[in-house]
């Protein structure tokens, strides 16, 4: 199994098709378990592939076993789908001043997102999905996996998935 990350190529064809709303648009993140079975890098489509479903929409099903966390405080705490900390537009630069995202940095468009946060669980987690949390789950409404680089964990704590400095570098979504 290995994590690789980068975006989906399906949400690079949603984002053309004008599937994603950055606008209106709930987005979340889901964790990938230590031991995960699966691989996870740009050819994933779908959410559902997260919890045992197809690679993208349109597949038949694999019938494999979910690679999603489980752990104290974290299957109940969120609504969307089965699990998933919303990812809400940042609204200020950190430097502090207000902004609106999608934002322009020089010639690139860029996203940035408030760091999600997990509250009070135990889990551990190698790393994640973002996806689109108003697409169903088993259409291409992934956005991009992430790998943590080894196994993070939180005890009874929060455990926050933190997105890199918007700027034309950086930010965590940029079309050039």
């Amino acid at each position: 199994m290995a994590i690789t990350t980068e975006l989906s190529k399906f949400f690079k064809q949603e984002l053309l098709k004008g599937s994603h709303d950055f606008d209106s648009h709930t987005f979340r993140v889901a964790l990938i378990k230590v031991g995960a079975a699966r691989n996870y890098n740009k050819d994933v489509g779908s959410y559902s592939y997260l919890t045992g479903g197809p690679i993208s929409a349109g597949e038949s099903d694999p019938s494999a076993a979910s690679d999603q966390v489980t752990g104290t405080g974290y299957d109940s705490t969120f609504d969307t789908f089965a699990t998933g900390a919303q990812a809400v537009l940042a609204t200020t630069t950190p430097a502090g001043a207000s902004i609106t995202y999608p934002a322009i940095d020089g010639d690139k468009a860029i996203i940035d997102f408030a760091d999600s946060v997990f509250s009070s669980v135990t889990v551990s987690a190698i790393g994640c999905i973002l996806y689109n949390a108003s697409m169903s789950a088993a259409s291409n409404n992934l956005i991009a996996s992430f790998d943590f680089g080894g196994t993070v964990s939180a005890t009874a704590g929060d455990f926050t998935v933190q997105f890199p400095t918007p700027d034309a570098s950086n930010a965590i979504l940029r079309i050039a």
